[in-house]
């Protein structure tokens, strides 16, 4: 099935609800958004109202573009909205797609909300979209996020060189890329990881 961008998709366990992001979502987000350390690796940010409202408006704009696919993050234990993330850079006819610009508010980060939206995300793009790939990245010293893919089974690819501007302004790093294959999906990593989100 080909992802299609107008369709409002829900995806959904007994811990999170993922929702396409719209501008009603603006003032939960906000809530939780205002800390700097959550933009660290980000050329986005959210910390102030406008900067959110930019942030939400590109996402939503590139939806309509059918370019990406952003969706907010609910947390289902606390009843709260917990963050958001994307799929990007879509093939139907590779059968591709990138998944990021994830974040979560500092109250929802180090608990299984990740593995949760990992888990909905993955089963989405293999089961349903039947994509054969998913690929992510971070920098190089974004070692809270690298340390996540590797939770969830992501595979380590490569490195592209300086890709980035180093976040001291002072010359360039890294960026590591991982995957993960519908294979290793069906194979073991859906097994794996329906461990870890229970």
């Amino acid at each position: 099935m080909r992802l299609n961008f107008t369709h409002n998709y829900i995806l959904e366990n007994e811990y999170v609800r993922l929702e396409p992001l719209q501008n009603d979502h603006l003032e939960e987000l906000f809530k939780i958004s205002q800390d700097t350390s959550i933009w660290t690796y980000f050329f986005e940010g959210g910390t102030d109202k406008k900067s959110l409202i930019d942030y939400i408006t590109v996402a939503i704009n590139k939806r309509k573009e059918a370019k990406e696919y952003p969706f907010t993050i609910f947390d289902k234990t606390t009843q709260q909205f917990a963050g958001s993330t994307r799929f990007y850079e879509y093939s139907f006819e590779l059968k591709n797609v990138r998944l990021g610009h994830t974040w979560l508010g500092l109250d929802f980060q180090g608990k299984k909300i990740n593995k949760n939206v990992k888990y909905l995300l993955f089963e989405f793009a293999f089961e349903t979209l039947n994509l054969e790939r998913i690929g992510l990245g971070a920098y190089s010293d974004n070692y809270k996020s690298i340390n996540a893919m590797k939770s969830v089974g992501c595979v380590k690819e490569g490195v592209l060189r300086n890709l980035f501007p180093s976040l001291e302004g002072n010359g360039r790093t890294d960026a590591i890329l991982f995957s993960i294959l519908k294979q290793d999906w069906f194979s073991s990593i859906k097994n794996e990881l329906k461990t870890k989100i229970l």
